[in-house]
């Protein structure tokens, strides 16, 4: 697998992830289980955003210095931009099905946030693995674009036709069979995974959570990867564009579960773009689609979702707000 990052960027990007992630760990244990709110949900989103950019102008700059040529550079950069942006988005259903997986199981707000950083650093190491063996398989077996290709169009269509629809977590297969494995308290204990009963040992909701949170993961992850790869075949731009979304995932989750009603339709803005880009993988040998074109399609497919659910979210009545 060839890239166009220089080592020393590789080992930048490394480090930068390691330290965000001990920063947050750091002011995760000072402020104790604590419900985020909005005002702090935001600043935590714009900060990752921000960090973000700054990495990708720095990754400008590198390809720059070592090719020598702009032009190069700003496509590399739109590249990342593009994956980013993607990954961001495809985030939003993930979030979601978070958000049902707590309300189901009544988890109190301020357990939520240590939920999500465990499932972040589990994303990080799978998706990392995922993304790894995907570019090998790319390099090595072409065509297998297209069956990503494919599988993105089917999704897409398929989560169309979904979305709207409640999901039944009961009926959850991947729900029976952990408590098949795991005896389960009725109870939270705490933060803690697992408590005593009885003189018994049973895991926590809060464990059950978690895995849940995990199992979610890995099926998005089939999902997105795929995606970003219709975007460039460069390791390292479809790995720190998929990290580095993945790193503001906590504070998006709380920013997004504050205003779940106002973006009901987005479920089908999110089902188009997987479509597009699943066009435009199997396409890739006969039209070639400019990173600005994709990265103008993803921006407005989203920007007009959100704007026609605010047009049409179900207002509240004056005497319930």
């Amino acid at each position: 697998m060839s890239t166009i990052a220089p080592t020393w960027l590789w080992v930048f990007f490394v480090g930068a992830v390691i330290v965000a992630l001990f920063v947050d760990f750091v002011v995760l244990r000072k402020q104790g289980a604590h419900e985020v709110t909005v005002k702090e949900a935001v600043n935590w989103s714009l900060i990752w955003v921000a960090l973000s950019l700054a990495f990708n102008g720095l990754f400008w700059w590198a390809v720059k210095d070592s090719t020598g040529s702009t032009e190069i550079a700003t496509t590399r950069a739109l590249e990342f931009l593009t994956g980013y942006l993607i990954e961001k988005s495809l985030a939003v259903d993930n979030i979601f099905v978070f958000l049902m997986i707590f309300t189901y199981f009544s988890v109190p707000p301020a357990y939520q946030k240590r939920v999500l950083m465990i499932g972040i650093i589990g994303a990080i190491v799978l998706r990392t693995a995922m993304i790894l063996v995907g570019g090998w398989l790319i390099a090595q077996f072409h065509w297998i674009l297209y069956l990503f290709g494919a599988f993105l169009l089917i999704t897409g269509i398929k989560m169309w036709w979904a979305a709207g629809q409640e999901p039944d977590l009961e009926s959850n297969p991947a729900l029976k069979l952990l408590r098949r494995l795991m005896p389960v308290s009725q109870n939270f204990d705490g933060e803690k995974f697992f408590t005593l009963e009885g003189g018994r040992r049973l895991a926590t909701p809060l464990l059950l959570v978690i895995a849940l949170v995990g199992l979610t993961d890995v099926i998005f992850a089939v999902d997105s990867i795929p995606a970003i790869f219709a975007i460039t075949n460069d390791p390292f731009i479809v790995l720190t564009s998929n990290i580095f979304a993945i790193l503001g995932l906590r504070a998006m989750y709380f920013l997004l579960a504050a205003m779940a009603t106002k973006f009901h339709l987005l479920s089908y803005g999110l089902a188009v773009i997987l479509a597009f880009i699943g066009t435009k993988m199997m396409l890739i040998d006969l039209v070639k689609i400019p990173v600005m074109v994709s990265l103008g399609a993803v921006v407005a497919i989203l920007a007009f979702t959100m704007w026609l659910s605010v047009r049409t979210a179900p207002r509240i009545p004056d005497a319930q707000r």
